[in-house]
C-alpha cells in the first residue's frame, strides 16, 4: 500500500512540474509578445482598424480660348437598398409611397419597384441596386423619398458616387479633347489634352486616416499623416468653338457626300500659329463618322508640290514678286542649305515667268 502511495505522490508532483513548466512557457511567451513582438502586434492591429483613405482632387477643366467650357468633372450617384436595415413597421408603412416616389423619377413603374423592394427584403438583400448614374438633382431627389429620409441606418439607403469626366459640346472636338483611363492595376492611358497635360489637370490627391467603428464604416480621425488634396489647373486651349463648330460640319458633309472613309480639318490662326479648330473623322462599321484618330498626325507626311500654292499665295499677298516675274532655272539643280534640290524636268526650263514655273511644278523657281 505504501508503494501504491509513493507511486501516486510521484505522479502528482510530475503532473505539478509539468504545469509549473507550461506556466514558465506561458509567461516567457506573454512577455515575448509584450516586448519584443509588441509592436508588430499593436500594428497589424491598427492596420484593421486604422486605414488610410485617398480624398480624390478635383480634376481642372478644359476651356476654349473664348472661355467656353469644353470638358468639366460631373458627379454621379448610385443608390442602393439595404433592405434588412428598417425596422418591419418602418418597411410596410412606407414601402408603397416609396414604390410611387421612385416611380416618378426612374423608368420602371410604381408596381414594379414595390415588387423589387418587397422581393429584397425576403432575400436579404441589403446591396439591391435602385439605380445608377443619377445626376445630382435626382439624388438629393430619392434621397427625401419616404423610408429614405430616415437615413442609411433607418432607411436602408446606400448612396457611392463616382466622378465623370463630360463634353459639354458633345462629339465636336471629342478626339482634341481626348480622354485619360485610369486602371485598377494602377497605369493608365489616353489621348489629346487630356492626357497631354495630365499633370497639370489631375492634382494631388489627399489621404485621410479613418478608424473601423463597425463592419463596412469608417469615421475619419485626426492625425498628422492627413494631407489636404490640391486641386488641379484648369486648361485654356486655342480652339475657338465657333470656328470648331464650322470645321467639324464642314468635313463631316464633305465626308457624307462622297462616302469617304475619313478626313480632318485644321484651321491655324497664321500669325500666332495658334490651332483654332482641329477635326478628324473616320467612318464606322455602322456608317455614321466618329472622332476616334487624330489623322492630323497619325497620317502626316510631306505635303510635297501641293504646298507650292501656300507659298505662291505668300509670295503674291507679300507683294514679294507677281506672276510675271521671271527665274532662271539654274539648269534644273539650285542649293539650298548646302543641299542640291533638282527639278523634275532633266536640264531645266530656262528662264521661265513665276506663273509658268507654278504651271509646270518647277522645283528651282
Amino acid at each position: 500500500m505504501a508503494v501504491d502511495d509513493k507511486y501516486i505522490s510521484y505522479r502528482i508532483y510530475l503532473v505539478a512540474f509539468a504545469i509549473f513548466l507550461m506556466a514558465i512557457a506561458i509567461a516567457v511567451k506573454l512577455t515575448n509578445i509584450q516586448w519584443v513582438e509588441g509592436d508588430y502586434y499593436r500594428e497589424l492591429a491598427k492596420e484593421r482598424t486604422v486605414r488610410e483613405f485617398v480624398i480624390p482632387a478635383n480634376k481642372g477643366n478644359i476651356y476654349s480660348s473664348d472661355g467656353s467650357l469644353l470638358a468639366t468633372s460631373i458627379p454621379k450617384y448610385i443608390i442602393r437598398f439595404d433592405a434588412l436595415a428598417p425596422k418591419k413597421d418602418a418597411f410596410e408603412d412606407n414601402v408603397n409611397a416609396l414604390a410611387d416616389s421612385l416611380a416618378t423619377v426612374l423608368d420602371k413603374s410604381a408596381a414594379y419597384y414595390q415588387n423589387e423592394l418587397r422581393k429584397a427584403r425576403a432575400n436579404n438583400n441589403r446591396y439591391y441596386l435602385i439605380a445608377r448614374d443619377l445626376s445630382y438633382t435626382d439624388y438629393m431627389k430619392i434621397k427625401s423619398f419616404p423610408l429614405f429620409e430616415l437615413g442609411p441606418y433607418k432607411g436602408g439607403i446606400i448612396v457611392d458616387q463616382k466622378t465623370v469626366r463630360e463634353h459639354p459640346i458633345g462629339k465636336i472636338a471629342e478626339r482634341t479633347i481626348g480622354y485619360e483611363r485610369k486602371y485598377q492595376q494602377g497605369h493608365s492611358d489616353g489621348k489629346g489634352i487630356e492626357w497631354a497635360y495630365k499633370d497639370y489637370l489631375n492634382g494631388k490627391d489627399g489621404r485621410i486616416l479613418k478608424q473601423k467603428i463597425a463592419k463596412g464604416q469608417w469615421k475619419p480621425i485626426r492625425d498628422v499623416n492627413e494631407v489636404d488634396p490640391q486641386d488641379g489647373y484648369d486648361v485654356i486651349s486655342t480652339i475657338d468653338v465657333y470656328i470648331q463648330d464650322i470645321a467639324h460640319h464642314a468635313l463631316l458633309k464633305q465626308l457624307e457626300d462622297y462616302e469617304a472613309d475619313h478626313g480632318c480639318v485644321v484651321v491655324m490662326e497664321t500669325h500666332t500659329g495658334q490651332v483654332k479648330a482641329i477635326s478628324n473623322l473616320g467612318r464606322a462599321s455602322d456608317g455614321t463618322y466618329y472622332e476616334t484618330t487624330n489623322y492630323a498626325v497619325a497620317e502626316s507626311h510631306e505635303p510635297g508640290s501641293t504646298f507650292k500654292l501656300v507659298d505662291l499665295m505668300t509670295i503674291l499677298e507679300d507683294k514679294v514678286a507677281d506672276t510675271s516675274t521671271v527665274y532662271d532655272t539654274k539648269g534644273g539643280v539650285i542649293k539650298y542649305s548646302g543641299k542640291s534640290v533638282r527639278d523634275s524636268h532633266e536640264g531645266g526650263y530656262g528662264k521661265i515667268s513665276l506663273a509658268r514655273g507654278f504651271e509646270l511644278s518647277s522645283n528651282t523657281v
